[in-house]
């Protein structure tokens, strides 16, 4: 494989469809361990399809080329989410995908890297995947390496002193390699993630920080598009971040309506109905 980017190679299917398949994978896994974090994965799934099959630049069979863009799970128990998209990207075999969170897996319930093919990091204790990144940043900039670092993180974590101590090491540093995604679902496990510590506005915190900053809508993939070509192609020497706003279990009537989606609980019956709701909608 070249080191060309996907949505050059992939072009033939839609981001809608990639997106689509993403969000079936994780209901699919879901399905295996009765359980999962698949609200959120059906509501980044966009944000997932656009990074792996339009911005990303990797390869396939070598998902630890040199060259490659690194994308960072800094929310770990949004594995299921990540996994579905390594395994739409053809990173992972979809074989695999039967075997989520079961003893041996190379896919366990939460993100480890050193289990799973594409995973960059071991997630977990939120707040820490902008500084991994601030370092990964920094090392690709002394080596004169021009791939980006991405790093997707959650609301949640906004409120860790930890990411705004990253935010201003990455402006300090003039990071214009770095790329924060934030899904901004405003859930946490406590209730609403507004609720808990509010950080708006948000959007002029980052940029009182030094940051190139966009905000969108989530589950729009125009828009996501236009923002990520827009953050890659910027020429300020400084990092960038995307304000996604996500909403939870997207594509899941039924479950899009549950009052609890930071961990949405869906039925044994439910599995099955929730791939039917999303096979109804199948974009081409």
């Amino acid at each position: 494989m070249t080191s060309q980017s996907p949505a050059v190679q992939l072009s033939n299917t839609s981001l809608a469809r990639r997106a689509w398949e993403i969000r079936r994978k994780a209901v699919r896994m879901g399905e295996v361990q009765g359980q999962g974090y698949v609200g959120q994965a059906l509501g980044i799934a966009d944000v997932l399809a656009v990074s792996y099959f339009h911005a990303l630049t990797y390869r396939r069979q070598d998902p630890e080329w040199e060259g490659r863009d690194r994308f960072l799970l800094s929310i770990g128990h949004y594995a299921i989410a990540l996994y579905a998209a390594l395994i739409e990207a053809g990173i992972l075999p979809e074989q695999e995908l039967e075997t989520y969170g079961t003893d041996d897996s190379r896919l366990p319930m939460s993100g480890m890297a050193a289990y799973t093919p594409g995973m960059e990091i071991t997630g977990g204790s939120l707040g820490q995947g902008l500084g991994i990144g601030v370092g990964m940043a920094l090392g690709l900039k002394a080596k004169k390496n021009p791939a980006f670092v991405y790093n997707l993180m959650s609301d949640g974590e906004l409120g860790e002193g930890s990411t705004w101590e990253a935010a201003m090491s990455a402006a300090h540093h003039e990071l214009g390699n770095l790329i924060c995604l934030v899904d901004f679902n405003d859930q946490q496990a406590d209730g609403k993630s507004t609720e808990m510590l509010c950080s708006e506005p948000l959007g002029a915190k980052w940029a009182a920080f030094g940051w190139h900053v966009q905000r969108v809508d989530g589950n729009d993939i125009p828009a996501l598009v236009a923002a990520f070509d827009a953050a890659r192609a910027l020429e300020e020497a400084m990092p960038r971040v995307i304000i996604c706003d996500t909403l939870m279990c997207k594509g899941v009537p039924f479950l899009e309506q549950r009052e609890v989606t930071h961990f949405v609980r869906v039925d044994a019956d439910e599995w099955q109905k929730a791939l039917a709701a999303l096979d109804a909608n199948r974009p081409d």
